[in-house]
């Protein structure tokens, strides 16, 4: 798959609730610098990590508002709408770079305000 696929696909099974075939579009040595959970490596330390996801979140939705495609590497402007357990709302916009080689993401960092997502932090954070 070219970048624009992946990235897409990205999206589209974060938002349907598909994590485990979420992260296999990581290649296994990937790298992810995120806003919230810090420096991740490795898919199954991603796969790890995305296990407790569905317990943190209600509701979640990545909408994305731009992508640019620029050989194998990706920026995409989107929108984070997500609802946690005790019916907090969180809105945030979001900038997300990808770097995608043989069909795989190797790396991906993303960028956001962590004030919305306060909910979801743990105390003192």
């Amino acid at each position: 798959m070219d970048t624009a696929t992946i990235v897409n696909r990205y999206y589209e099974l974060a938002n349907a609730g598909k994590w485990d075939a979420w992260c296999d579009l990581f290649a296994a040595d990937q790298v992810m610098d995120e806003q919230l959970a810090g420096h991740v490596e490795g898919r199954e330390t991603l796969r790890a990590m995305m296990a407790g996801f569905p317990a943190m979140y209600a509701s979640f939705r990545n909408s994305p508002r731009e992508i640019i495609v620029d050989g194998e590497k990706a920026g995409v402007v989107s929108h984070i709408s997500a609802v946690v357990p005790d019916g907090g709302e969180i809105e945030a916009a979001v900038m997300n770079y990808f770097h995608v080689v043989d069909g795989e993401i190797i790396y991906m960092a993303n960028f956001h305000d962590t004030q919305p997502f306060r909910a979801v932090l743990p105390a003192g954070s």
